[in-house]
């Protein structure tokens, strides 16, 4: 293990957390294996590794979810057993996990102050609620959110803001942010940046989890790198270590960093899908673009631009108000889930796990689920068939582990993103719709979903990608057309755009 003395700095400040030897054990499987975190006063220390690194079970286990096996964790110089979520609030440690935890039907101010209500003589104190949730809100830099809003109108950017200053309301400690960023445009990304230095500046330490190392070079202070459930550096200075270097220590290997290589482009001059003057009302409006075969087309924008919808919208979930979408020169119906199924059009969710996978369902079940006919054998589903069309497909995208009976629930997110393309092959899609294709998504598991969105555009298939990372969108994409407030500002090749043009535009529009 990689390791940089502390001590050997001069005057050291004393921790204000100190995980050493940390085990963890689940049925068949050892998540932990002697894990060492130290944190200092007012750093932010940033915790990476790759899916099923232990990253999870380490946070949980400090926000008293999960109990050690073995290990001893120390708060403020003095050893704790941290037992319940309720005694890591107690201990000053606020989590805020990547699945949003806040509850839809409630408000603002109410789910800032779940569970620990301000009230007197058992009567709520509503008042100095909404008082102190303006303060909180005015503090994350988002004044216009009013307490008495539900959360359940809100965007994911937004209900993101709420379990921040959820974690704010406790006068937390130390801050544990799984994932902050994965709902956030860039503009948002900013805001929590001067957020996090601003808690830093009061003595509020961060461990800030995130699979964007470019992030990490922003905001961090120091790294440790976990994998396989161990420790393999740590205290490790931001600035004195290279991207190569820790992406070589979270994988074991050299892994490359490019997107796979230069696109061979259009297969053709026939488009496969062609979508013209597409409006949703109060949406987005007037979008037009065609797709050939062995095409990918980009889609960039700020959260809340109309990405999302566009493709929602392509694939027949929501019913456009006006404009065509047709596909091999046949309109499609507007509204249709299934008539665009039918014509080759499949989607990956940006929430793949809310929106497109059956969790607690085999892998193969969620593989074969948009064609189950095909399946079906005097009213019943042909497991055996089933098995055998999802193992090729796992074989194909190097599924790991391979086992087609394995609970989707368990497999890392860049797995769960295989399987959700794994379903449209199998169906015979020839257009994928891919709503952010690595969101939540490790390093190396990255780069083996950029090559395969390359491999299905090489074979011939039509593809239409969303992402909140600009240089993921260039990278992959042969057209780019960037949305801001609902509006097209921008289309033609990615070669003739770069990140700095695509945020003055989308600034641009949204100030418009």
């Amino acid at each position: 293990m990689v390791t940089v003395d502390s001590a050997s700095a001069p005057h050291p400040p004393q921790p204000l957390l100190r995980m050493e030897g940390i085990v963890k054990h689940f049925p068949g499987a050892k998540a932990l294996d002697g894990v060492d975190l130290e944190v200092l006063p007012g750093e932010v220390h940033c915790l990476l590794g790759q899916n099923g690194a232990g990253k999870s079970t380490l946070i949980k286990t400090l926000a008293g979810a999960h109990r050690p096996d073995r290990g001893e964790i120390v708060m403020d110089g003095e050893p704790v057993v941290i037992g319940s979520p309720t005694a890591a609030l107690e201990l000053g440690i606020a989590t805020m996990y990547q699945e949003l935890d806040v509850v839809d039907g409630l408000t603002i101010a109410e789910n800032i102050f779940l569970g620990h209500e301000l009230a007197q003589g058992g009567v709520l104190r509503r008042r100095e609620t909404h008082a102190r949730t303006r303060q909180l809100m005015s503090r994350l830099g988002h004044p216009e959110l009013s307490p008495s809003r539900e959360v359940g109108q809100l965007s994911s950017a937004g209900k993101q803001i709420v379990s921040m200053a959820r974690a704010l309301s406790r006068d937390a400690k130390l801050i544990v942010m799984d994932e902050p960023s994965a709902v956030l445009d860039p503009e948002e990304v900013d805001n929590l940046f001067r957020v996090v230095e601003a808690v830093q500046a009061e003595g509020v330490a961060v461990i800030y989890i995130s699979h964007r190392l470019e992030e990490i070079r922003r905001i961090g202070d120091r790294i440790t790198v976990l994998k396989d459930g161990r420790t393999v550096a740590t205290n490790l200075a931001v600035d004195e270590v290279s991207t190569a270097e820790v992406i070589s220590l979270m994988t074991g290997r050299d892994v490359a960093t490019d997107f796979g290589g230069a696109s061979a482009g259009p297969q053709g001059e026939e488009p496969l899908l062609e979508v013209d003057g597409l409006s949703l009302a109060g949406v987005f409006e007037g979008v037009s673009f065609t797709v050939r075969p062995g095409e990918i087309v980009g889609l960039a924008g700020l959260v809340g631009a109309g990405r999302s919808e566009v493709l929602e919208t392509l694939y027949g979930a929501r019913r456009a108000s006006a404009g065509v979408v047709r596909v091999r020169g046949r309109d499609l119906p507007r509204g249709s889930v299934p008539a665009a199924v039918s014509a080759g059009i499949g989607l990956a969710p940006e929430e793949r796990k809310a929106q497109g996978l059956l969790l607690d369902e085999p892998v193969f079940r969620n593989i074969t689920l948009s064609t189950f006919g095909r399946f079906a054998r005097g009213g019943l589903l042909d497991e055996r068939a089933e098995r055998r069309a999802a193992t090729e497909q796992i074989e194909a995208m190097q599924l790991a582990p391979s086992d087609p009976g394995r609970v989707t629930r368990t497999l890392s997110g860049g797995n769960q993103q295989k399987v959700m393309l794994a379903r449209w092959l199998v169906h015979g899609c020839s257009i994928l719709l891919l709503d952010e294709p690595t969101r939540g998504v490790d390093v190396g598991a990255r780069a083996e979903i950029y090559r395969l969105i390359r491999r299905l555009a090489a074979d011939g298939s039509a593809v239409v990608l969303v992402s909140s990372e600009l240089e993921e969108v260039l990278q992959l994409s042969d057209e780019v057309l960037v949305l801001a407030d609902g509006r097209v500002v921008h289309q033609g090749p990615a070669a003739d755009i770069d990140e700095h043009r695509i945020l003055d535009l989308v600034m641009e529009g949204t100030h418009a």
